[in-house]
């Protein structure tokens, strides 16, 4: 009886200490990798632990982890679309463990305490009082609508009509300075040309901050009415050049202004790229992921995989441009069921059916399908104007070599004499001084825009123009 006694109080203490460890792990966790933080808030209902994250840098969205274990003093968390997984151990009040993604992995150790916001230091960004003029305004989109965009527009102070550059932001919802990761960099951008004699419009994007609009199912032939729009607001301003109006597009953006001197060729004095595309979506997105996932420390036979399903996806988008949304979707879905049984076993987990339903639903959607379908040359042909095109050697979202180079054949068969093509050595996607060039690098560089490079677009425009 003794013995049975001693059995049922070590199993008694053994069930409160898990007990223990388990309440322990409630709560929110904090940490950081690469210098990006990361939160896991950590709940538990009815003996079942659920757990979700946030990279508060980059997003104010928590995504709910696909899996949170708990055994003693041991938790794994699992982010399956993400190929994310988490292991740590419980040690003195903090998880010391590993964090994973792809091939990715690194130590990272967890403290339970609210995430504290740290405003990242931005020496470049402008602070008021400005030596110029700065006027907020509104402009009709009669193409959408006639839906309201809001904007700045900052003028020289010296300049009498001065030369305008209107900036067009790269994809997905931005706001009029193009604010990402804590950086502005199209506040950064204005402010250094109207210092240097050319005002500018920038505004924020249909559905976003001030402007009306839906961004939903818009596309970059849409997106380029806005500007459109833009373009014959200033036509309408006594203080400004109106035959001296250009366009400044990043990203996105420099595929979008192509589209606007096409059809108002007469309205658009010149073009500047800031890491524009000169191919087919589907060729500009493919290099993209697999240079990005390299980034990331993919293995070589994962890598493959992934890039091989990734052409036939695009390939099938390319082929169904009569097929609906929902049609294109359900075959894109049944594509990746099928290849996912023959991904490699580190993959297994990642493609979920979760996971197959948001790639085929994104892919399927009005904005990729124009983006993978639409080569630029079609537009860029037909640029006559002055025409500044440049790139970051280390950028990894539009890879120079490929897409300068369709720039160039592009512009010699529209018989553009004053076109000049630039990689910019070091330089990353946003004309930051990079290592890498990989996205986590992003919000980590203090520097918003490469100052030579600021110097390099100003100098030319006011060359030609002023």
């Amino acid at each position: 009886m003794k013995i049975t006694r001693n059995i049922t109080f070590w199993i008694i203490v053994l069930l409160n200490s898990l007990g223990s460890n388990a309440q322990e792990f409630e709560g929110s966790w904090t940490g950081g990798i690469q210098g990006m933080p990361l939160v896991f808030e950590i709940s538990n209902t009815d003996d079942v632990y659920t757990a979700k994250m946030q990279s508060p840098s980059q997003s104010k969205t928590f995504l709910p982890m696909d899996a949170a274990t708990i055994e003693g003093s041991k938790i794994t968390l699992v982010l399956n679309a993400y190929k994310i997984k988490y292991e740590g151990e419980l040690k003195g009040g903090k998880i010391m463990g590993t964090f994973a993604q792809g091939g990715f992995s690194a130590e990272m150790n967890l403290e339970k305490k609210d995430y504290v916001e740290v405003k990242p230091n931005r020496p470049q960004e402008p602070k008021a009082p400005f030596p110029y003029k700065v006027e907020e305004v509104l402009f009709t989109n009669p193409k959408a609508n006639n839906i309201k965009l809001a904007g700045t527009l900052t003028l020289p102070s010296e300049a009498k009509n001065p030369p305008v550059a209107i900036l067009i932001s790269g994809s997905g919802p931005q706001d009029r300075n193009e604010e990402l990761l804590g950086h502005k960099p199209f506040l950064v951008l204005a402010d250094y040309l109207t210092r240097n004699g050319i005002a500018v419009l920038r505004y924020d994007d249909r559905g976003v901050a001030a402007s009306e609009g839906i961004q939903k199912d818009a596309t970059s032939a849409d997106f380029a009415t806005d500007v459109e729009a833009a373009v014959n607001y200033l036509k309408t301003r006594k203080d400004i050049n109106k035959k001296q109006i250009g366009l400044i597009g990043h990203s996105e953006g420099g595929l979008i202004a192509p589209i606007v001197i096409a059809n108002n060729k007469k309205d658009v004095a010149f073009f500047v790229s800031l890491a524009g595309t000169g191919l087919r979506g589907d060729q500009v997105l493919l290099p993209q992921m697999r240079k990005g996932a390299a980034l990331q420390g993919a293995p070589e036979k994962e890598l493959n995989f992934e890039m091989n399903l990734m052409d036939q996806l695009f390939q099938k988008v390319l082929a169904s441009k009569n097929a609906t949304n929902q049609a294109l979707q359900q075959e894109l879905k049944i594509m990746m069921t099928a290849a996912a049984t023959k991904a490699p076993d580190a993959l297994q987990s990642k493609y979920s059916e979760q996971y197959i339903t948001e790639v085929s639903k994104q892919f399927s959607g009005n904005w990729m399908r124009f983006f993978l379908t639409y080569d630029p040359a079609i537009n860029l042909e037909k640029v006559s104007c002055p025409v500044l095109a440049i790139n970051g050697s280390l950028d990894y979202q539009v890879i120079p070599e490929i897409n300068l180079s369709g720039m160039k054949s592009a512009f010699a068969k529209a018989g553009n004499k004053d076109v000049t093509l630039k990689t910019l050595p070091g330089l990353n996607h946003l004309f930051q001084n990079a290592t890498t060039g990989s996205g986590v690098e992003y919000d980590q560089i203090e520097e918003t825009f490469d100052p030579e490079t600021l110097q390099l677009i100003a100098s030319w425009i006011n060359k030609r123009f002023n």
